[in-house]
């Protein structure tokens, strides 16, 4: 059965094929909330996926030929689909991935905008342009332009599995590459609905985005098949052996690991917006966001007023899969085990405020209650290590920069936040923040501006995706010289006179000597 038979139980969006290949192994995708059966699709092997990446390099030519206009018209038919189709693919997502229908939404509207930046942004970006040549080499004209790697290979996550790829795969086809996508085991459905609808609304490109599933040895095969990068979302211990396997061929890689986010309550803050975006930022999606609030440090003069807020709003929380419900189940059942150890040790060593709903009610293990966690050690898992649970941790500090002292505290350096009324001092939080992204009085805000980068720093990862670094991310810069006119003496040759270096050292000397 090729793929896209498989995705017909799933979606109507399919167009062409996909899986022209004969692997036999195949493997189940369910639903996270009821165990049911969401699709079936194959487990592609080395050769499969050596042959998609070899049918990439061939539309990635044509791909690039076709310009900035020619890529932005059709990368809008694109979003112009997806936007059409909100509702199935919303559905899908729910589905598989179990968060609610509306978080859907609002993971895929930001995916859409995404694609509209990159296609309108990547001509100013990238292409070509006059700099300026420089004393030593005034008689030149200089040019830079970024040209496109040729196939980016691209491995995503469950969590967010339209948005966090399409930070690369939107950005990599406005550059001009073809991209070969490898969704999360969790949710390839996701995946090959996105490949799916970029056939049908781009056929006379359908090779340029391709999918293929299975599980690491899929993405490994991915790795060795010497794209011109490779793009992963993923957890910290999987990108090392992400980027092992792809130093065997020297494909440099972008690496958009964990996070262990922390957010910085001051004495002047707006205490209920901070609960109210700390328990977004914690508890939406189950509060497995690698962007999301893990850990708060509000000062003491704000800290119990916070936490009665906190607690407040954690109370009227309730995980399920119906239209009322908060936030879904855990996508992968194994990380609610992570989760249950941390918030075990929290309660042997601090305090653990739970939210009301009954868990005797939830459908199955994959729901876990939300709970805040009180004076917890700094050394315990909860606070050291990324939880990806609905959980939150506050701690009470004596001032903000010890709430900035404990927050840089950690290996990782993803994202946090910020809340003060005070414009410079939360501006100035922020710099100092270790993290490759903060919002100020908000959460999470960066994701929705396409304008800006978006990576870590740390065991976050390197690399940038969104705005004009993730542009240039997947591309070469490449220099070009022209001479204009010749001088009368040439210091690149072996014909110079001895003393045109002597007159050189002089002019330098006497232009750039000067300052101490």
């Amino acid at each position: 059965m090729s793929l896209v038979e498989q995705m017909d139980t799933v979606t109507d969006a399919s167009a062409g094929t996909v899986d022209r290949h004969a692997t036999t192994q195949t493997f189940e995708s369910t639903n996270p909330a009821s165990g049911a059966v969401v699709g079936v699709f194959p487990v592609h092997d080395t050769e499969a996926v050596e042959e998609t990446v070899a049918r990439a390099r061939t539309a990635a030519a044509r791909w690039a030929e076709l310009g900035f206009d020619g890529r932005r018209a059709r990368l809008a038919a694109y979003r112009g689909y997806l936007a059409r189709r909100m509702n199935e693919l919303a559905d899908l997502v729910h589905r598989e991935n179990g968060k609610p229908h509306a978080d859907a939404i609002l993971e895929i509207t930001l995916a859409v905008d995404h694609l509209a930046w990159a296609g309108a942004h990547a001509r100013k970006t990238l292409g070509p342009r006059r700099v300026k040549a420089g004393m030593l080499a005034a008689n030149h004209a200089a040019y830079l332009e970024y040209q496109p790697l040729g196939v980016v290979g691209v491995i995503g996550p469950w969590n967010y599995p339209v948005f966090t790829p399409m930070g690369s795969i939107a950005y990599a086809l406005a550059a001009g590459n073809a991209v070969v996508f490898k969704p999360s085991e969790y949710t390839p459905a996701v995946g090959a609905w996105l490949a799916a609808a970029w056939r049908a609304a781009v056929p006379d490109c359908e090779d340029a985005f391709q999918v293929v599933t299975g599980y690491g040895e899929t993405g490994a095969a991915l790795c060795r098949a010497r794209v011109g990068k490779l793009a992963f979302t993923g957890s910290a211990p999987t990108g090392r052996k992400v980027m092992a396997t792809c130093a065997e061929t020297l494909t440099p890689v972008l690496m958009e690991l964990g996070g262990k986010d922390a957010m910085i309550v001051d004495d002047d803050a707006d205490v209920v917006a901070a609960a109210d975006a700390a328990v977004w930022g914690a508890m939406s999606n189950a509060g497995q966001t690698c962007i999301g609030i893990e850990r708060v440090y509000a000062t003491s003069a704000v800290y119990d007023r916070f936490v009665a807020e906190v607690t407040e709003q954690v109370r009227r929380l309730r995980p399920g899969s119906d239209d009322e419900a908060t936030y879904g189940p855990m996508t992968m059942a194994s990380q609610g085990d992570i989760v249950r150890r941390h918030v075990s040790d929290a309660a042997a060593n601090g305090r653990v405020v739970r939210g009301e709903a009954d868990p005797n009610l939830f459908p199955s293990e994959n729901f876990l209650a939300p709970a805040v966690l009180l004076d917890v050690p700094e050394d315990s898992p909860a606070i050291q290590e990324e939880t990806f649970g609905p959980t939150l941790a506050i701690t009470k500090v004596r001032d903000a920069e010890e709430a900035l002292e404990r927050a840089n505290a950690t290996s990782y350096g993803l994202a946090g936040s910020v809340f003060t009324k005070s414009k410079a001092r939360g501006l100035e939080l922020a710099r100092r923040m270790r993290s490759g992204m903060t919002s100020v009085n908000s959460v999470l805000t960066f994701a929705s501006v396409p304008a800006l980068p978006f990576g870590g720093v740390g065991e976050s990862g390197f690399g940038r995706i969104h705005g004009e670094d993730g542009l240039k991310e997947f591309t070469r810069a490449k220099a070009i010289t022209r001479q204009k006119y010749a001088l009368p003496v040439n210091l690149m040759s072996f014909s110079r006179p001895a003393s045109a270096t002597d007159a050189v050292a002089r002019v330098m000397g006497m232009i750039h000597g000067r300052h101490r």
